[in-house]
């Protein structure tokens, strides 16, 4: 009998933990289980290939096989979705699942092959099982890794990025909002300010919500009001759960002067967000996003977002930030 199995967009440890269920549902049974982990390598090796050449494609095979030869398997958490994105791969959710179902376990491994005549990555490797292995329990590893990360960038966060944090972490666990704290900087206090707060979860956004212009009385106030949205209110994800906070990567944004200007050469996307407008119509980018690399990205991101189509006029306007970690 054949099982077939499909991955997700969910999280890597979602997929491992997948894998702990095979494996669980296999002793359960008494059956015999071939496990094929199926997927494509990187499909961005070569020029001539299909989808043309990225860097990371090359890198991404080197690093997979290189894992995947030596079973350690605790090393596939450290694939950033960034870095598969870019690579172009479409296999190594599969792969993890695959691991999942050797948690534990230690595995004789062996890489017989890789190839990329058409451009794209294709492995062979082999895994047996041989005995109980506590060491091997890759899961339990990462995730006692991640919640020292958690703490320690708990620590180093400075004060807008704490007060959002602790915002988030209120409103998940009580549902309710935190007055502004005492001890806040006098910035903080004094001025007010357009702001937005940024969730990401293993690389990925997990929530973004903030103003353009100042809503509230000041810069605090307008955090946490913002950092709440962010967790619960972002219409593209459902709400943050107590058990993920552990996960979040909280980063906050306090916006400038907005400024009109009549042309893209004026923009740089490293150093300027941008609002594009056409009537009621309004769509914000913030500056130095991962995967935004042009101008003309920038533009069409915002113009998406916005709701404004490629054939209506719009105006720019940009503003620069100051971003807390």
């Amino acid at each position: 009998k054949i099982v077939r199995i499909g991955l997700s967009g969910l999280p890597l440890t979602d997929h491992y933990r997948m894998g702990q269920l095979i494996a669980r549902a296999v002793n359960e049974t008494g059956r015999r289980a071939v496990i094929i982990a199926s997927g494509d390598l990187s499909h961005k090796l070569q020029p001539y290939g299909p989808y043309g050449f990225a860097p990371e494609g090359p890198e991404y095979d080197r690093c997979i096989m290189d894992v995947m030869g030596r079973a350690a398997f605790g090393e596939l958490f450290d694939f950033t979705e960034d870095f598969c994105d870019r690579a172009a791969e479409c296999g190594h959710r599969s792969f993890v699942i695959m691991a999942g179902a050797f948690d534990g376990i230690s595995v004789k491994a062996e890489a017989l092959s890789h190839q990329d005549v058409t451009g794209v990555g294709y492995g062979v490797c082999t895994f047996y099982p041989q005995c109980e292995d506590a060491d091997r329990s890759f899961l339990k590893a990462y995730l006692e890794k991640t919640e020292r990360e958690y703490l320690e960038r708990a620590e180093k966060s400075d004060d807008y990025v704490r007060l959002a944090r602790a915002s988030v972490e209120s409103w998940v666990k009580k549902h309710e909002r935190i007055p502004v704290p005492p001890g806040l900087p006098d910035e903080m206090l004094t001025r007010s300010a357009g702001a937005f707060v940024s969730l990401h979860k293993h690389g990925q956004l997990r929530g973004c919500i903030g103003t353009i212009m100042a809503t509230r009385a000041n810069v605090a106030e307008e955090i946490i009001h913002n950092a709440v949205s962010a967790c619960s209110q972002d219409p593209r994800f459902m709400p943050v759960t107590a058990d993920e906070l552990t996960s979040l990567e909280i980063t906050v944004d306090v916006l400038g002067e907005l400024e009109p200007i009549s042309s893209p050469e004026q923009l740089d996307v490293k150093r300027y967000g941008v609002i594009v407008s056409h009537g009621r119509k309004r769509g914000l980018l913030l500056p130095n996003l991962d995967g935004v690399d042009t101008v003309e990205d920038q533009i069409s991101i915002a113009r998406q977002k916005g709701g404004i189509r490629a054939d209506e006029p719009y105006s720019l306007e940009r503003f620069e930030v100051v971003r807390h970690y």
